[in-house]
């Protein structure tokens, strides 16, 4: 789901934490982007990640809320580049966010069952959608759900930066930092009046 822009501050706060959580062997599928610098890449994984934090039924609704957010298309999303078990050791290890982590699921899980008389995790796709839309985009905000659109919000942006810190994400941003040349590369911009003054890489 797009919507509203995340926080700077907020991101490069999460992102200074990143390379951290990197160093923790419990991850199943998220790895960092960056993972191949110290042989993390060498690492056995195990085949279920353990939550740190959220109980099983928690965990689920994180990992749906994230799917939703980065859905799997034509490209891998956020259940393939493993975000839940980001999203779960960031917390588990942030006591500032944790509350407002388990009060968001609550809160959502409340709405549900107002709206639909069912907790989130057992309403159908098209069901949990619309329950997410309004929290997800300013002009369809409705009064008195302040609460879900913070805790969706923090949902959008820890999505986000575990999807784009995560070797998965990388590799759909084509990020150049996970290419490996034998030589520098020429500009692919020799055209441009501000480079021509810079000498040929043959040279």
């Amino acid at each position: 789901m797009a919507g509203q822009g995340i926080q700077r501050r907020e991101v490069l706060r999460i992102l200074g934490t990143a390379a951290a959580a990197a160093q923790f062997p419990g991850f199943s599928k998220w790895g960092f982007a960056c993972g191949h610098i110290g042989n993390a890449a060498l690492q056995i994984k195990p085949a279920v990640y353990q939550p740190q934090f959220f109980t099983p039924v928690e965990y689920a609704t994180v990992e749906r809320l994230a799917d939703i957010i980065i859905p799997s298309d034509a490209t891998p999303g956020a259940r393939e580049a493993g975000v839940a078990e980001f999203i779960d050791f960031m917390v588990a290890n942030d006591p500032d966010v944790q509350y407002r982590f388990r009060l968001g699921l609550s809160w959502l899980n409340a709405h549900s069952s107002r709206t639909y008389g069912k907790s989130f995790a057992d309403l159908n796709a098209d069901q949990q959608i619309s329950l997410l839309t309004p929290l997800g985009f300013k002009d369809k905000a409705r009064p008195g759900e302040e609460d879900g659109r913070k805790f969706f919000a923090s949902m959008r942006e820890y999505t986000v930066t575990g999807f784009y810190t995560s070797e998965i994400g990388f590799k759909e941003l084509d990020n150049p930092a996970l290419k490996f040349y034998s030589a520098s590369p020429e500009c692919p911009h020799k055209d441009d009046r501000e480079h021509r003054h810079l000498a040929s890489a043959n040279s």
